[in-house]
């Protein structure tokens, strides 16, 4: 049991960070509420439009444009952290190298691809 200690503190620990803030705030800040607060939108003045208004595909097409592309650059950081033992392996040394080269070209002939269909533009 004596090893599991820690792991508990750890977690009492996590969660007194997370919920001492909250109940803090609650119990300390002012809370006058008026009915401009108490309004859906606190902007000052009334919603013209629908909420569920409808989004352009564009939209949705950049943002996963974005999160493939961010995913596969993510994936060149463990190749360039171990770059240095790849280089230093003689029977590896070509083949780490060209296998990156791969991706990489793979990586770029999918932006020039949607850099070619439109998928970059907004306007």
């Amino acid at each position: 049991m004596e090893n599991y200690f820690p792991i508990l503190m750890f977690v009492l620990v996590g969660v007194a960070i997370g919920v001492l803030p909250i109940v803090m705030g609650f119990l300390l800040a002012p809370s006058r509420p008026d009915a401009e607060k108490l309004s859906p939108y606190e902007c000052g003045f009334e919603a013209f439009e629908d909420a569920r208004m409808k989004f352009d595909v564009r939209y949705y097409l950049i943002a996963i444009l974005f999160i493939l592309f961010d995913l596969e650059i993510a994936f060149l950081f463990p190749w360039a952290a171990i770059f240095k033992d790849i280089v230093a392996t003689e029977s590896i040394k070509l083949f780490g190298f060209v296998e990156m080269l791969v991706f990489v070209a793979i990586l770029v002939i999918g932006y020039v691809y949607a850099w070619a269909k439109g998928a970059l533009e907004w306007e």
